[in-house]
C-alpha cells in the first residue's frame, strides 16, 4: 500500500484554477491547460518562475504533452513529469508532488490534469489474451450488473440508483465549472435512454475536456510567499494501491474501495465519521452507493437509505459529490482527481458560491482507474 501521512513537513494546495469541463471542441489542449494553470497561479499569488516542478496527469494526449503545452508560459529548467492511469491519472500526479515536496526536492510544484476526449487507446486492447466476450471489459456493463446485484440484495427499486444523478446533477448546475448544468428530476432521469440494465444515459458520466490544476508549496515556500495562511488547504495524508485477489462473492473493486479508504483514514488518525466532505468516483450511479458503504460513512446496505434521509447532500452529514460528481461535474479523465481537490479546496476556503457546505474542515478525495488502481488523499482546513 500506501497510506501516507505527511508529517515531515506539511504540504498544502495555495492556488486553484480550473478551465470548466466540456463536450469536445476543435480548442488545442494548450488552450485548455494554460488557462488553468494561470488561474492557479493568480490564485496563490506567484508567478511561473516560483514553480520548481510540475506533475501532468492526462490519459489521451500523446507523448510530452505537459513540456509541449507548459513552454508557452517560459522555460526556466524546472522539471516536468507526465503522468497516465487512466480515470486516476491526475490523482496520481498530485500523488507523485506531494512525495517530491514532503522528500524536500521540490517546495513549490504544479499538478495539472489534462484531457480531451477521443485521442486515447486502451492497453487493455493489445494485451494478446483472448477474451471472455465482446463486451468484456465494458465498464458500462459491468456496473450494470453491479447495479442489478445492489438492487437485489438490498431490495430496492431502480429510483434508488437514479436518486443518486438527481443529487449529483443538481449540484452540478450550480457549479460554474461542471460540464452538465441542468438539475434532473427523478422521472428524467429514469426516461432518460437506456445504456445497460437499469443504468440511463443520465447516471452515467459524460466524457469530454477540461483542465484543473493546484499549485502546492511546502510550509517554507508559504513562509517565503507570504501566503494567506487562511485560505490554506493542508494534503494530510496520501494513498496509493490496486487490487489484490478477492473471493467470489466480492467485486473487486468494492474489496479496493474498502480497503485503500481503510489505509488513507488510518494514515491520517481519523474515522470515516470525521469526514465532512467526501468527492468520489461516481461514473456510474450505483458507484456512489456501493462506495459510501465500503468507505464507512454509512452502514453496510444502507447506501440507498443514507442518500434518501439527506446525509449525502449539501448541508447534510457529509456532503457526497458537492461538485456534481463524474455524473454531473463531468469525467475528462485526465483533470478529474485534480478538480476534486479543487472543489474540496473551494469549499474549505467557504468560497463554493451557491453550493457551500457548511463547516467543512476534513475531506477526501478518492479516485479509481482502469486495471484496478485507487488513488486517495485526505485534505484539512488549515486553522490558525
Amino acid at each position: 500500500m500506501s497510506g501516507t501521512l505527511l508529517s515531515r513537513e506539511p504540504i498544502y494546495v495555495v492556488g486553484i484554477g480550473i478551465d470548466p469541463y466540456s463536450f469536445a471542441s476543435d480548442r488545442p489542449f494548450p488552450q485548455l491547460g494554460l488557462p488553468a494553470v494561470r488561474e492557479a497561479l493568480k490564485d496563490a499569488s506567484i508567478n511561473w518562475a516560483d514553480v520548481a516542478t510540475a506533475y501532468v496527469g492526462t490519459a489521451s494526449l500523446g507523448m510530452a504533452a505537459g513540456r509541449v503545452m507548459l513552454q508557452h508560459l517560459g522555460s526556466h529548467g524546472q522539471s516536468v513529469v507526465q503522468v497516465e492511469n487512466a480515470s486516476a491519472s491526475g490523482s496520481a500526479a498530485l500523488r507523485m508532488a506531494t512525495l517530491d515536496l514532503t522528500a524536500g526536492v521540490s517546495d513549490t510544484a504544479l499538478v495539472l490534469g489534462i484531457d480531451k476526449f477521443g485521442k486515447g487507446h486502451r492497453a487493455f486492447d493489445g494485451e494478446g489474451a483472448p477474451r471472455l466476450s465482446p463486451v468484456d471489459g465494458n465498464p458500462a456493463i459491468h456496473f450494470a450488473l453491479m447495479a442489478e446485484t445492489y438492487l437485489a440484495e438490498r431490495g430496492e427499486p431502480v429510483e434508488a440508483l437514479a436518486a443518486v444523478a438527481v443529487k449529483n446533477h443538481g449540484n452540478a448546475a450550480l457549479n460554474p465549472f461542471a460540464q452538465f448544468r441542468k438539475p434532473r428530476t427523478l422521472e428524467q432521469v429514469l426516461a432518460s435512454p437506456p445504456v445497460a440494465g437499469a443504468l440511463t444515459v443520465q447516471q452515467c458520466c459524460p466524457r469530454g475536456e477540461g483542465a484543473a490544476a493546484l499549485i502546492l508549496m511546502t510550509e517554507k515556500a508559504v513562509a517565503r510567499h507570504r501566503i494567506d495562511r487562511s485560505r490554506l488547504v493542508r494534503v494530510r495524508a496520501t494513498g496509493a494501491t490496486s487490487e489484490l485477489p478477492t473471493q467470489a462473492d466480492l467485486d473487486p473493486a468494492i474489496e479496493l474501495i474498502t480497503r485503500s479508504t481503510a489505509e488513507i483514514l488510518d494514515a491520517a488518525g481519523i474515522a470515516a465519521s470525521d469526514l465532512d466532505m467526501v468527492e468520489l468516483h461516481d461514473a456510474f450511479s450505483v458507484e456512489e452507493l456501493l462506495y459510501t458503504e465500503a468507505m464507512g460513512l454509512c452502514e453496510p446496505g444502507a447506501g440507498a437509505r443514507w442518500l434518501r434521509d439527506g446525509h449525502s447532500q449539501i448541508g447534510g452529514s457529509c456532503a457526497v459529490n458537492a461538485s456534481g460528481g463524474l455524473i454531473g461535474m463531468g469525467h475528462p479523465l485526465g483533470p478529474t482527481g485534480v478538480g476534486q481537490v479543487a472543489e474540496i479546496t473551494r469549499q474549505m476556503r467557504g468560497e463554493a458560491d451557491g453550493r457551500q457546505h457548511p463547516d467543512t474542515r476534513l475531506a477526501l478525495a478518492h479516485m479509481i482507474g482502469l486495471g484496478g488502481v485507487a488513488f486517495a488523499h485526505v485534505l484539512e482546513k488549515n486553522i490558525g
